[in-house]
């Protein structure tokens, strides 16, 4: 990867650099054939002899100009079921979990619905860069499907103890960061660096759709209906997000042959020899303690304190939705070129105003207020945080790093799932008030240890890493 400026260098420089641009643009006006181009393959385009417009003809980035990339409509809309559908299973799971076996144990289900994936994610990204990833990403929504249905069936029969419950959703986490991390991986490699906000944007922004509508329909369903059913409708959500991905087109892979698991120490190596994503790790795993720690404690806290209901636990989620889908249309309509670690500490400092909010809220009214603030937040921490991942990582390794450095990022958040089950159990507002201060250290953490400026900026893309060994490189 170039420095700024220069990202002609990603695609080779020179005239093919500008066919990508053009192509993927979405505005460079084709002289000769008008067949849709397409960008997977690493943003190049297939051979047509085809000639463009001079480079004044290159769109303004836009977010049709990211939808116009053949693949990318069906890519946005797999992610925002899939996203639903996770948002949906966080609150039906743990509501069916209280309902089943009490608060201990909806911390360790949401523990454990997490953890074993992010011990995964080394092996899961060196996969990613070595086979197709749509069709792996497919085969993660076809198991989380599998998963839920699976925990369904179990109750209906009668045999699904706290044992066998934690079983299945562990072995129903290794596969997450295949769709988790293979997504984001996928955005860099086939779009120009100039849309890469504004795909960041749409990112952030599936998610906050996904929390304002799963949690509410979650809740409702299990007010309704019961746990039951909500995790049947989250497990049909999974399978039609496989269903509309599966048709897309594989991009090219590196087809490494060193080994998975030399793969996936590489990966490892080539992320702990980097300061900006080493202290992205150490700075997110901190914050997301705190936000482990909501997840659980929320629904203590609105159901056990504030005399709410399952129905206002998923309304107060949705709260945090609507706030984040502005938070991150405003945050993705500018350039986050070189400003990207003050966005992402900008963002972190008002999530911990509303953690803080949520820590003394009186009543419903003021936790919706926290709740808002968190979600408006997530904008600009999501795209400072997408953005300085993608600025500062070779091309080449970005499925490998992209998911060890997401599992690093959210490790912080099991853990903190696993505390607020002991802890929110008997003081729902302690447990809020310790997120604060985790959250407030990891957003000092973030700007202590994160480089103001990429420390491989203009080095060539290494080779291989090699575990307690220099870096051999080779030229681009």
């Amino acid at each position: 990867m170039k420095p700024p400026g220069t990202e002609r260098g990603r695609h080779g420089g020179g005239r093919e650099a500008l066919k990508d641009e053009l192509v993927a643009a979405g505005g460079g006006r084709r002289l000769a054939k008008r067949r849709p181009a397409r960008l997977w393959h690493r943003g190049r385009v297939s051979p047509s002899g085809s000639t463009y417009a001079p480079p004044s003809a290159v769109a303004a980035p836009s977010y049709r100009g990211v939808l116009a990339v053949e693949g990318m409509p069906r890519l946005v809309g797999a992610q925002l079921l899939a996203r639903t559908g996770q948002q949906m299973v966080i609150v039906a799971l743990v509501l069916f979990t209280l309902a089943r076996f009490g608060s201990g144990m909806a911390g360790l289900v949401v523990f454990l619905s997490i953890f074993p994936g992010l011990l995964a994610s080394p092996f899961a990204g060196a996969l990613l860069d070595r086979h197709g990833r749509i069709r792996l990403i497919t085969l993660d929504y076809a198991v989380a499907a599998a998963t839920v249905v699976l925990i369904v069936l179990l109750d209906h029969l009668g045999h699904l103890s706290a044992g066998l419950l934690c079983a299945v959703v562990a072995l129903g986490s290794l596969t997450f960061p295949l769709s988790n991390s293979g997504t984001r991986a996928l955005y860099p490699m086939v779009l120009p660096r100039r849309l890469w906000d504004r795909a960041n944007a749409l990112d952030s922004s599936a998610y906050v759709i996904a929390a304002i509508v799963g949690p509410a329909v979650a809740g409702a369903l299990v007010a309704l209906r019961g746990g039951a059913a909500a995790l049947l409708v989250t497990g049909a959500v999974y399978a039609a997000a496989a269903l509309v991905v599966l048709p897309v087109a594989e991009p090219a892979v590196g087809g490494h042959g060193r080994g998975l698991l030399r793969d996936a120490r590489d990966g490892i190596a080539y992320l702990m020899r980097s300061p900006s994503l080493r202290g992205l790790a150490v700075c997110l795993c901190v914050f997301n303690l705190g936000f482990g720690m909501v997840t659980v404690a929320l629904p203590i806290l609105v159901l056990g304190r504030l005399g709410g209901t399952a129905g206002e636990v998923g309304l107060l989620w949705a709260l945090l939705g609507v706030g984040g889908l502005a938070g991150a249309l405003v945050a993705g309509s500018f350039s986050s070129e070189a400003r990207e670690r003050q966005i992402l500490a900008g963002g972190m400092l008002l999530s911990v105003v509303g953690l803080a909010t949520l820590a003394v809220a009186p009543g419903l009214l003021v936790a919706g207020l926290g709740m808002t603030l968190i979600g408006l937040s997530n904008g600009p921490t999501d795209i400072g945080l997408f953005a300085l991942r993608q600025r500062r990582t070779h091309v080449q390794w970005m499925g490998r790093v992209f998911a060890v450095s997401m599992a690093l990022n959210f490790s912080g958040y099991p853990i903190g799932g696993a505390i607020a089950g002991q802890l929110a159990g008997t003081s729902p507002r302690g447990a809020f008030a310790l997120a604060t201060l985790l959250a407030l250290a990891g957003t000092a953490l973030g700007w202590w240890l994160i480089p103001a400026r990429w420390e491989a900026a203009g080095t060539p893309a290494p080779d291989a890493v090699a575990v307690g060994a220099q870096i051999r490189a080779r030229p681009e």
